[in-house]
């Protein structure tokens, strides 16, 4: 289903117009009736002659109300620029015209009514000129015109065919399987509770699906569907939608809330866009302007932060930072319009480059402004790679949603850019959208980072065999996943080494000075005087220090089996094998039977049968030692 947008000034004859066609006057309110004017939006539906159901959304006209006509024209596929022939083109016009054009909105008629007003001829070929002249170079300027009179029905059937035409040759909006609906509207009914309508896009909605109302959070259950009227099961991408929702009360939904999935988008307040602002004002854009930004159907104040330049004239384009007073739900690709808040005037608009950019950006970064860039003119690869290099480490979902392709667009160019080596498969995944990835670039300065970040460590602490992974984690900041899989690949690649909870550069080894070889020699002397009843670790230090007993140990000279108690190498392999052996000939074996063979202290040994336990070598059992396996 195709939706139909009306636009123009007040009292041009949208609403009169929709009525004619459709038999359904969209003015809803009772203040719209007794005033004659459209003010909330109006929705209606209209079967054109080959059988297509098409929706209509009437939107207002009057400068008040333009916030309300954005609500409702950001989905529509084609759009009815109504202009009166008595009237001919008005200020209000143009604003209209300018917002489409921002809009990109690219199908569409020009309607121009109530020619049943006017006698002369001439004076309608006037006002074609004029309109002709008024959408040249603009997004309609090869839409067709019709002449109608809602009065008389004079026109309409034309008008219907030339929507059916328009229509043929647009596409209906792409399903990426992540439904999002925009509230413009919502109200409850007795008998079925909360009811949100808006235009249905990127995916599909069916009833009995879990949905979350976003930027609030709350979840709520589908009870019901409908397009116009007629019950469904499920409603389809660019379709006028209602949702019947349960466990969520309509004070508690907004216009401008988004309808999703659970954990398919994430709220925003911080936007980068293109920017477009509007000639024929009268001042230049200037940094930090307060704004009121408008995007699907939300609308929020702002401030523009401008990037690379101090201001812009009027017709100049640039690249804006928005900093959105509340958060709103938004993807790459989405358009938006600016206005002022007062006095209440359109300042232009443009498209999201990067919805979640996670930083104020310094305003001329010449890396920020080539990456918009990018994002902004570039290919579909420079596209996918410049975001993936926001992203740092990154999944497919992350990726995706950052740039707004759909799933099979995104997996295809993937494939493609992993083979030409601009971006690497950190984790595979069975579920492609889970799979970790990283741009080539980012990858080798990751790795630059994390080698120099070891080699310094190596040299600040000669006598440690590494750094602890929590703490490089920490330093790097990468999450516990990410940092896992970029230690897998650098140890698949022989650039590090693991040795326990340690990380060290491949091949690193400790090695001691002379002088410190000495400390050693004197401890390791004391320590084969009583091998089974050695220095404890606070008697080592006091002998050694403490950075040359991590040595020690690290370097295996040392074996420390207990927070206090260590060993030599020769000593614990002593004690192991005779623990073993004499298992193999008594089954069972006392403390004391160990500590009495040994001539050591109960400390000394209740610190190595811990150690053999841990080891799995033993088992205790009871006040006994039993083996548990041969090692």
């Amino acid at each position: 289903m195709h939706i139909v947008g009306t636009a123009g000034h007040v009292d041009h004859g949208k609403s009169t117009l929709i009525a004619a066609l459709t038999g359904v006057h969209p003015d809803r309110l009772k203040e719209e009736i007794e005033r004659e004017m459209t003010i909330e939006l109006g929705f209606a539906s209209l079967q054109l002659p080959n059988g297509e159901q098409i929706g209509i959304v009437d939107t207002p006209g009057h400068r008040d109300f333009i916030g309300n006509m954005l609500a409702g024209i950001g989905g529509i596929d084609a759009v009815l620029l109504v202009i009166a022939a008595d009237e001919g083109v008005s200020a209000q016009t143009r604003e209209h015209l300018a917002i489409l054009d921002l809009l990109q909105v690219q199908k569409g008629i020009i309607v121009i009514t109530k020619i049943d007003l006017i006698n002369d001829p001439e004076w309608l070929e006037l006002v074609e000129l004029e309109v002709r002249e008024l959408v040249h170079g603009t997004s309609l300027s090869d839409a067709p015109s019709v002449k109608v009179s809602a009065k008389t029905g004079a026109g309409l059937q034309e008008l219907v065919q030339a929507l059916e035409q328009v229509l043929a040759d647009t596409p209906v909006k792409a399903d990426y399987s992540r439904p999002r609906l925009p509230v413009d509207r919502v109200f409850s009914l007795i008998g079925f509770g909360t009811i949100v309508t808006g235009t249905l896009l990127d995916g599909t909605f069916s009833v009995g699906e879990e949905v979350v109302c976003l930027p609030t959070g709350l979840h709520a259950r589908i009870r019901g569907v409908q397009n116009h009227n007629q019950k469904q099961m499920q409603s389809h991408p660019g379709t006028r939608t209602a949702l019947n929702l349960s466990g969520i009360d309509k004070s508690q939904i907004s216009r401008g809330d988004v309808i999703a999935w659970p954990g398919s988008y994430e709220p925003t307040q911080l936007l980068d866009v293109s920017f477009r602002y509007l000639p024929g004002l009268s001042t230049d854009f200037e940094h930090n302007t307060e704004v009121k930004l408008f995007i699907g159907a939300s609308e929020t104040v702002a401030q523009a932060r401008l990037l690379g330049a101090n201001r812009l004239e009027p017709g100049e384009e640039g690249f804006l930072q928005m900093r959105l007073a509340s958060p709103i739900v938004a993807v790459r690709g989405d358009r938006y319009i600016l206005r002022l808040p007062s006095p209440s005037e359109t300042l232009g608009g443009g498209i999201v480059l990067d919805a979640h950019p996670g930083k104020l950006h310094r305003r001329f970064d010449p890396s920020v402004l080539q990456q918009l860039q990018s994002m902004h003119k570039g290919k579909p690869s420079e596209v996918m790679i410049q975001a993936l290099s926001s992203l740092g480490v990154s999944t497919v979902a992350d990726l995706q949603q950052k740039i707004g392709f759909e799933e099979n667009q995104t997996l295809a160019l993937l494939q493609e850019l992993v083979q030409d080596n601009q971006i690497i498969v950190l984790k595979p995944d069975p579920n492609p959208q889970k799979s970790l990835i990283i741009t080539k670039s980012n990858w080798d300065k990751l790795e630059q980072t994390i080698l120099q970040t070891l080699e310094a460590y190596h040299q600040a602490h000669p006598l440690h065999l590494g750094v602890a992974r929590e703490a490089l984690r920490s330093q790097l900041n990468l999450p516990q996943a990410a940092f896992d899989a970029v230690l897998i690949r650098l140890l698949n690649n022989n650039r590090i080494e693991e040795h326990g909870p340690l990380v060290a550069k491949a091949g690193y080894t400790i090695s001691f000075t002379p002088a410190q070889q000495a400390q050693a020699a004197i401890l390791l002397e004391k320590f084969k005087a009583s091998p089974y009843t050695p220095p404890d670790v606070s008697e080592s230090k006091a002998i050694v220090g403490e950075d040359l007993l991590q040595g020690m140990i690290a370097h295996q000279d040392l074996i420390q089996v207990s927070d206090q108690i260590l060993f030599t190498p020769a000593a614990l392999e002593d004690m192991t094998s005779w623990v073993k052996a004499h298992l193999q000939e008594h089954d069972t074996l006392m403390l004391s039977e160990f500590r009495d063979h040994f001539q050591t202290s109960r400390k000394f040994a209740v610190a190595v049968l811990e150690y053999l336990d841990a080891k799995g070598i033993t088992r205790r059992k009871g006040d006994t030692r039993v083996l548990n396996q041969i090692k």
